[in-house]
């Protein structure tokens, strides 16, 4: 029996995973971490209603086998910068040095296909710089999946993610070869995939989206 961290489970993928793990008999605790209640009742269930920008302050409940790190916004969201870098920087990173502190040895997040540090896009720049600041950890297992666009109902609209969304179920089929991992991807496959990575392993630390989409699927 083993116990799971997850942040972000009040999110589209993280909503998933949360379902997932607490439907897997090797877990007998997971603890959430977020700023309201999932709504949830679960016997494995624990939650904690925190400050996820002041993560460091709970640094005492953070204890468990592996940490789940689904925490993500956009740009229509979130469209003041240093938020958005707060919540997507600072949030990962914030929780991979707690792994470190508290030897938790397994650590999987959630970046973006494109993430590059030195990109002169911001938002792929910011994903560039979590993970590296995640890898600079040295969590003995860590995994950071690179989705491509997050296929998914919200409960808040995004006119021009949605039209995104509609317009790639179009385009998926003709990306065919090296362009297979820019087709969109569903947050259940996502949440799946993590699952897998955490229980079994995986050769590499930066999955891609299409790697993700195999990885569910076998």
């Amino acid at each position: 029996m083993k116990s799971a961290i997850l942040l972000g489970a009040t999110g589209l993928t993280g909503g998933h995973l949360l379902k997932i793990v607490l439907n897997d008999p090797k877990y007998d605790k997971v603890k959430v971490f977020s700023r309201s209640s999932v709504g949830v009742k679960h016997e494995k269930l624990e939650e904690h209603l925190v400050d996820l920008l002041k993560l460091d302050d709970y640094k005492d409940s953070f204890h468990a086998d592996e940490v789940y790190c689904c925490i993500g916004t956009t740009k229509s969201k979130t469209p003041d910068k240093e938020t958005y870098k707060k919540i997507d920087f600072g949030i990962p990173v914030a929780a991979a040095k707690l792994c470190r502190k508290n030897n938790i040895d397994t650590f999987l997040v959630i970046s973006a296909l494109g993430a590059d540090a030195n990109s002169s896009i911001f938002y792929n720049k910011v994903k560039g710089e979590m993970q590296h600041q995640v890898l600079e950890q040295g969590i003995k297992n860590t995994y950071i999946f690179q989705p491509s666009l997050i296929a998914g109902n919200r409960e808040e609209e995004r006119f021009f993610e949605k039209l995104g969304i509609e317009g790639m179920k179009v385009f998926n089929n003709l990306l065919i070869g090296s362009f297979k991992k820019y087709r969109s991807i569903h947050p259940e496959t996502i949440a799946k995939a993590m699952h897998i990575c955490a229980n079994s392993g995986y050769p590499k630390i930066l999955i891609e989206s299409d790697e993700i989409q195999k990885l569910a699927s076998e």
